[in-house]
């Protein structure tokens, strides 16, 4: 699908980070069905756990059945996704309606979670984790 046809069907696209996982979110109107990477949101996140992740910012403004989303998702894990999706969707729904964006903030899913995997240090074992220490 070319750029300029994905400008004109969808109402709005946004992005959403976590760890390394990127996630682009397009929002049209629809029945709220949830597709990532060309999958059923059930099809791609077997864990109901991430499932419920990337249904809350939806769930909190009760509009589960107002929007349909289309993502591509990569980098990362499951979890990581799931909140990279979570982040992506809070920020179209705010930017489709902005009166939404003091109850997405108070819930905390307007705020991009910065927290990613230090990298491993030369002379320790790991980011932090370092050798026994032998006196003798």
């Amino acid at each position: 699908m070319d750029m300029k046809a994905a400008s004109q069907t969808y109402l709005t696209n946004t992005v959403g980070r976590r760890k390394s996982s990127v996630a682009r979110v397009y929002v049209k109107a629809g029945s709220g069905k949830i597709t990532v990477n060309k999958k059923d949101v059930k099809e791609y996140f077997p864990k109901a756990t991430s499932r419920y992740v990337v249904n809350q910012p939806a769930r909190l403004l009760e509009m589960t059945e107002t929007y349909d989303v289309v993502i591509n998702v990569k980098g990362g894990g499951s979890t990581g996704q799931a909140g990279a999706i979570r982040l992506g969707i809070a920020r179209a729904l705010e930017k489709l309606n902005p009166t939404t964006r003091g109850e997405l903030k108070k819930a905390g899913f307007l705020t991009r979670d910065a927290r990613k995997v230090e990298r491993k240090k030369y002379g320790l074992a790991g980011a932090r984790k370092s050798y026994q220490f032998s006196k003798r």
